[in-house]
């Protein structure tokens, strides 16, 4: 029976619950997943840190390692009042980290490779970033399509540059989360040495598709902070 790679990614429906417009609505083995993610997060950073020993052990350094990273990455890309999204980029952090190494899992799902939820998830951080800045900033927050310093006769070129960016930014989101999948599929066709290469690339992916989504949340939150250039 011929193995395909490409069940790993499709989408089934596993329990019906009900209809809405004449469309099925059910818990799916992608929604199971999420429940699977986010059980394991909560595990991580509860339970492993429950006991706050003064020692920490594997989990809990784990644990304090994860927030202190995303701590530090805020700070560094929106600055101390960017702190206060801190629970926010370190929920979408954590989350695409588990999805993607669970994804690693053989048979079991990529939540993130899923162009639904890496799409909401990129049209939540520029929602958020609209509203606040316009809440901050009231109608200053058009300055971060303004560059100081621009001759007035480029200026309105620059202008649409900087809004056709700043359009274009869910779509960055979306593809720094869109090439996690099949790469280990290909080593049960090479040596053992390649294949353990492979996987470690996969992980660091896994890793970096993480990291990279949350620093351009950070830095597009500091944009909503701070639009001023």
């Amino acid at each position: 029976m011929q193995v395909d790679p490409i069940h790993q990614f499709e989408i089934h429906e596993m329990v019906p619950l009900l209809k809405v417009a004449g469309r099925d609505i059910a818990f799916t083995n992608s929604a199971l997943m999420m429940f699977i993610v986010v059980a394991g997060i909560t595990l991580l950073m509860i339970g492993a840190s429950a006991r706050r020993a003064v020692v920490p052990g594997r989990l809990q350094s784990i644990a304090e390692m994860s927030y202190e990273f995303v701590a530090d990455t805020v700070r560094s890309s929106a600055g101390t009042e960017g702190m206060k999204f801190f629970p926010f980029v370190f929920s979408l952090f954590m989350f695409i980290l588990f999805a993607n190494l669970i994804g690693l899992i053989p048979y079991s799902f990529t939540v993130t490779s899923q162009i639904i939820i890496t799409a909401a998830f990129a049209l939540l951080v520029f929602v958020i970033v609209v509203v606040y800045g316009f809440w901050r900033n009231g109608l200053h927050f058009f300055n971060l399509f303004v560059p100081k310093g621009v001759p007035k006769v480029i200026l309105p070129g620059i202008v649409l540059i900087e809004i056709l960016s700043f359009l274009s930014r869910p779509i960055s989101h979306i593809i720094m989360l869109g090439g996690l999948g099949a790469a280990g599929w290909l080593g049960a066709t090479l040596p053992l040495a390649m294949v353990i290469m492979l996987t470690a690339l996969e992980f660091l992916v896994a890793f970096l598709q993480a990291y990279v989504f949350a620093i351009l949340t950070c830095i597009y939150l500091n944009d909503a902070i701070h639009p001023g250039h």
